[in-house]
């Protein structure tokens, strides 16, 4: 993933004060000056909030000399596209939730569509969305999601994910099981696999606090599916194998099966961090009828506080006759990266197969080498 400073940095700054410089010659650009030389200590979405802070600063006055000027940005400042344009958006959002009046919104609503092809406006969105979820929901279904730009599609279900990353919570979606569904059902037939993606990380978000609702969703879709339904399914029920819900494995055909698993079997009892470790187990059809197995693996990493707590990863689905045999291998790295940390001492690997867990095998991480 590319550091904050590749996306949103000092270059960002010299572009955005150049593009309103273009349209807005008169304009003391004070603050956004004085937000190059505050930027780099900041997190991504912190550079963009500053820089959204320092374009309000810069130019005073309502919500629509600053649509005026944004748009003129839009149609005559070169390179006036990529991340510059998120803290843009989230001005113009700002801005018009301020203004506190139905045009601004509207129109605060029609930019953003306009300008989400020069990059994403899903991160201002939320701001609308906080402000007057009906309002905005309301032209989300009616006209973005029968929009003829993806883009503007992709936004309508991208901008109201339950758990969109580097965004903040809408309390309003949260606290409405469903609200957002009308949305999906426009969409999951899209005929672009961009807008289709966003559908099933949408229905994935879902999946967290709402099972019954994405099953139900799920469901309805499988009864009527077109050539691209399945595999949308089952990146949106992805949580919810993963952690087994029997619900899901159901629905996408993994139903319980009566299986013979020996291991998982490792090739170490002891594993340094940043090095590997490697398993293989053996499974067995020992029931009457041919099985579908969603076959994922378990490991149990120890926390600070001595506790294990488990993260699953996939690893592959097959389909096994009566008395048919199969083995599987993994090899998994404890090299370090940004999104965990690791502590020495004891481990686990287990498989869960259909959502029933096997058996665990034990092993030890360790900081250095063992004598």
């Amino acid at each position: 993933m590319p550091f904050a400073d590749e996306l949103i940095g000092r270059h960002t700054v010299q572009s955005l004060t150049r593009a309103i410089r273009i349209v807005a010659p008169d304009a003391d650009l004070t603050a956004l000056r004085a937000a190059r030389r505050q930027i780099d200590p900041l997190s991504l979405r912190q550079r963009a909030d500053l820089l959204r802070d320092a374009l309000l600063t810069d130019l005073p006055g309502d919500y629509a000399s600053l649509a005026r000027t944004v748009r003129a940005a839009r149609d005559n400042a070169p390179h006036f596209t990529g991340w510059l344009i998120w803290p843009v958006t989230s001005a113009i959002a700002t801005r018009a939730v301020q203004q506190a009046d139905a045009a601004s919104f509207d129109d605060a609503m029609d930019l953003l569509a306009g300008l989400t092809g020069r990059l994403s406006s899903e991160f201002a969105i939320r701001t609308l969305l906080r402000h007057d979820p009906v309002r905005a929901l309301g032209i989300i279904v009616d006209d973005w999601t029968g929009s003829a730009d993806t883009d503007v599609r992709r936004l309508a279900s991208e901008g109201t994910r339950p758990y969109l990353p580097w965004a903040v919570r809408v309390p309003d979606l949260m606290a409405a099981p469903g609200v957002t569904v009308p949305i999906l059902d426009a969409l999951y037939r899209d005929e672009s696999e961009y807008v289709r993606r966003s559908v099933a990380n949408h229905l994935n978000d879902l999946s967290r606090d709402h099972p019954a609702i994405v099953l139900d969703v799920a469901r309805r879709w499988l009864d009527d599916p077109d050539a691209t339904t399945e595999c949308l399914v089952r990146q949106g029920l992805r949580t919810l194998v993963k952690r087994g819900h029997p619900g899901a494995l159901e629905l996408l055909g993994f139903a319980p099966a009566a299986l013979e698993v020996d291991g998982p079997r490792l090739d170490r009892e002891t594993v340094l961090i940043g090095g590997s470790i490697r398993f293989t187990a053996s499974i067995r059809n020992t029931g009457d009828h041919q099985a579908r197995l969603a076959i994922d693996y378990i490991v149990h990493h120890r926390k600070a506080n001595g506790s294990q707590t488990g993260k699953t990863f996939k690893l592959t689905t097959r389909n096994l006759a009566p008395d048919e045999e199969i083995e599987v291998t993994r090899e998994h790295s404890f090299k370090p990266i940004t999104t965990r940390r690791y502590h020495s001492g004891p481990h686990a690997i287990s498989l869960q197969i259909n959502g029933v867990e096997s058996d665990r095998a034990d092993f030890e991480l360790t900081a250095a080498h063992t004598s």
